[in-house]
């Protein structure tokens, strides 16, 4: 019987097939296959997801021999890449043609279709997710057919699928909104955060990105911000912080220590109170967490299970490491996330069910409906999703 786990080894499955694809026909064959048979499929790139997205019994198929860049146009600044592509991989491809993705997060292991499908992002109150940059996608379904959509071909299908969890098919192609290659210089200080925070609209509004990590029981942050330079790159990089190069070089981050990860996002107007509530909980009640909280900005855009759909968003992150007890102090940060009318991100850890899910998103139904009209044996549903589904 295969193995699978995920980045941090927390989530480990069994399951009767782990498959590798290299070509749309051989993804399109056992997606028909498995529908056939009655058995669960669920794809993965990088595993970098802290929810039991492709965990299941039957089967899981690893898209990472789907990668590279197919086609590219400088002047539409759009890329056709193979949707196993990790990030880290496309930088410098994309760069060669003078494209760039407008924005990434600070970890660039996942692939592309894992990152969209469930809508990671970097920080920058006028930059939006990755999902956002999906203009055209390319799917095998369940009944061995290949299919296009785009915002002019099969618009409901592209509008639900941009972020997809997994469900709709094998994700085999993406079409990416770019912008020119840039240069970007890093900046990062040590400030107390009682200060910070009373500054931190100004940062946010001066900065193209603005970030900060705050260490609990302390008054000390980590401020990092990062704009756009025309100075030229600078190498050997150095340290994260003081980095100037192309914005594949600078965005990214090493990030080696395993951990569990939760992520809400809320209203943009709430995310100060809301890090208070955080910070006041970790100092009264979880005094021994050590792992810092992580504060960061996101527009607003129009996917329809997008954390940030139609409202500019704050994300605000907790962490634990693997061989650490999570539960009790994710439920309890949950609790204030929701109280701040905060919402999961997809690919790390919540307690929410299929109705709590629905009242967050007002395109739930929607987009189960188009779901369902891919899908309707229901191949691609995990467990996990069978959990959350209307």
């Amino acid at each position: 019987m295969a193995h699978w786990h995920n980045w941090s080894g927390r989530l480990k499955h069994k399951p009767g097939q782990l498959n590798h694809v290299y070509s749309e026909e051989q993804a399109a064959a056992l997606a028909l296959t498995c529908s056939n048979e009655d058995k669960t499929l669920r794809a993965v790139g990088g595993g970098h997801s802290h929810q039991d997205l492709v965990g299941n019994d039957d089967v899981i198929v690893d898209t990472l021999g789907l990668s590279g860049v197919i086609s590219s146009d400088k002047a539409a600044q759009t890329a056709w890449v193979w949707a196993g592509s990790r990030i880290f991989s496309l930088g410098n491809a994309l760069h060669q043609v003078g494209l760039a993705l407008p924005n990434q997060g600070d970890i660039d292991q996942q692939s592309i279709s894992g990152a969209t499908a469930t809508g990671t992002h970097g920080t920058g109150a006028t930059l939006k997710n990755l999902s956002s940059r999906v203009v055209g996608t390319r799917l095998a379904l369940a009944d061995g057919s290949m299919i296009n959509c785009s915002a002019s071909e099969n618009v409901e299908l592209w509008q639900a699928s941009r972020l997809h969890l997994g469900a709709f098919g094998i994700i085999t192609q993406l079409q990416l909104a770019l912008t020119p290659s840039y240069r970007l210089a890093e900046k990062t200080w040590q400030a107390p955060l009682s200060t910070l925070l009373e500054e931190l609209d100004s940062y946010i509004a001066n900065n193209r990105h603005c970030e900060f990590f705050w260490h609990p029981r302390t008054d000390t942050t980590q401020v990092k911000v990062i704009n756009a330079t025309d100075a030229p790159a600078q190498y050997p990089l150095g340290d994260e912080g003081q980095r100037q190069g192309w914005s594949y070089e600078v965005l990214p981050n090493h990030r080696p220590h395993k951990h569990t990860e939760m992520e809400y996002s809320v209203p943009a107007e709430l995310g100060i109170t809301c890090m208070a509530a955080i910070q006041k909980l970790l100092s009264d009640k979880f005094t021994n967490v050590k792992w810092p909280i992580e504060y960061r900005t996101l527009a607003q855009d129009d996917v329809w299970l997008s954390t940030a759909y139609e409202r500019p968003t704050v994300t605000i992150s907790v962490h634990q490491g693997i061989d650490e007890p999570d539960e009790d102090y994710y439920r309890a940060c949950e609790e204030i996330f929701l109280a701040h009318g905060g919402k999961p991100h997809w690919g790390k850890a919540n307690y929410l069910n299929g109705k709590e899910m629905a009242a967050q998103h007002p395109r739930w139904s929607d987009w189960w409906r188009v779901r369902d009209s891919v899908d309707p044996k229901g191949t691609f549903l995990n467990p996990y999703m069978h959990s959350i589904r209307p």
